[in-house]
């Protein structure tokens, strides 16, 4: 049986709130500690984020959108117009760390939008949990199980950056923290390279009349966690010889005198290997699997977390002999944040919605995730 063409008909996304300058952070998130952060400014340099969006109301300074929430805004900007919310059989939603440990992301979802009875699918991990997601939506449509599918990803970073997490510890630690009064850079680097926000995809199995989609030619994803020891993880703390130490492992008194719930990651590790294991390692896998060129890409949508790693990605892919000039590069990383396994559903709903696109480009979307080394790409054309 051959597989159903299918694209994506509609985009959606959402940011809550109003933009938070760089000079804002802190005073949205909290301080840790008596003095400010030390290393804002060097990160935050080095990223070159501008803004960032959070699901804070600046006035109270108490969350006004739970993770599911703003999931299912996006959805209601996808499916806004004539689109039936009953046809919809099919919702996949992904996320880094949903509200809470069960039900599942996408139920929450599901019962914020109210839409009638469909089958979920929730999808979990960091970056490429989105394109999980994408990808059970994509091959459920393409195998005729569903006509009309929504994908959904969603982060609220924001619960896990603010000040009062870090509490207990700085207290604990308040003796070793004297000198650098800081919590530890792992997590404080975190605090300002993460953004909230929500996105989501319709996708049918046949093209809308009189307007654009985008046909979805191939998703790939790949794991490294063969080779390599976790990354980025939260619930957990990292020994020293690589293994996790998961939350059910210690008390409630040191899963807090730690931080066991703040984000973490481990930055040597992460500089060292991200760019060469999901760029230079993987693209010649996809040559040979899918005769992918680069020059066959009219955009490339890199999702990376800094553009610290621009020049290093760009030496990356010139080494695996896939080069792509940076003027065909699309990224809104300095004016929407890293917004984790939303953002390549915010970028491509930007360029999507942006005019600049023409029938018959292609867009080639990169999506690594340093939980434990994964990457996901997809080939998108504008038909």
């Amino acid at each position: 049986m051959s597989a159903q063409s299918v694209y994506i008909t509609r985009t959606g996304s959402f940011l809550p709130n109003a933009p938070v300058p760089n000079d804002e952070m802190e005073a949205v998130l909290g301080q840790v500690g008596a003095r400010p952060s030390r290393s804002r400014k060097i990160i935050l340099r080095s990223n070159q984020i501008k803004t960032r969006y959070y699901a804070i109301d600046p006035a109270t300074g108490k969350h006004n959108y739970t993770n599911a929430q703003l999931c299912a805004e996006a959805v209601r900007a996808a499916i806004a117009g004539d689109l039936d919310p009953a046809d919809i059989t099919c919702l996949a939603a992904g996320t880094s760390i949903a509200d809470q440990l069960m039900p599942g992301h996408a139920a929450m979802v599901h019962g914020e939008l109210g839409n009638p009875p469909c089958e979920i699918v929730s999808t979990a991990g960091v970056c490429v949990s989105g394109v999980t997601a994408l990808k059970y939506a994509w091959l459920s449509v393409a195998a005729g199980v569903h006509r009309t599918a929504v994908a959904a990803a969603s982060d609220a970073a924001s619960y896990t950056m603010k000040a009062e997490n870090f509490e207990p510890e700085l207290e604990h630690r308040v003796q070793a923290l004297e000198a650098n009064p800081e919590i530890a850079f792992e997590k404080d680097f975190l605090r300002w390279m993460l953004s909230d926000g929500a996105g989501a995809f319709v996708l049918q199995d046949q093209k809308p009349e009189g307007s654009r989609a985008l046909k979805v030619h191939w998703i790939d994803v790949l794991s490294y966690a063969d080779e390599m020891s976790a990354c980025m993880y939260a619930g957990a703390r990292k020994e020293s010889d690589g293994r996790l130490t998961g939350w059910q492992a210690v008390n409630r008194t040191e899963a807090a005198a730690d931080s066991f719930m703040a984000v973490k990651q481990d930055v040597k590790q992460l500089n060292e290997h991200i760019m060469p294991y999901t760029a230079e390692k993987t693209l010649p896998k996809l040559r040979e699997k899918y005769g992918i060129r680069p020059e066959d890409v009219d955009y490339f949508l890199p999702h990376y977390s800094s553009h610290y790693f621009r020049e290093r990605l760009d030496v990356c892919m010139k080494n695996a002999d896939f080069a792509i000039d940076q003027s065909c590069w699309f990224t809104n990383l300095p004016d929407k944040g890293n917004t984790g396994a939303a953002s390549i559903y915010i970028m491509v709903d930007e360029l999507f919605r942006s005019g600049r696109l023409n029938v018959g480009e292609k867009l080639l979307c990169y999506i690594p995730e340093s939980g434990r080394f994964s990457v996901a790409y997809m080939l998108l054309e504008v038909v």
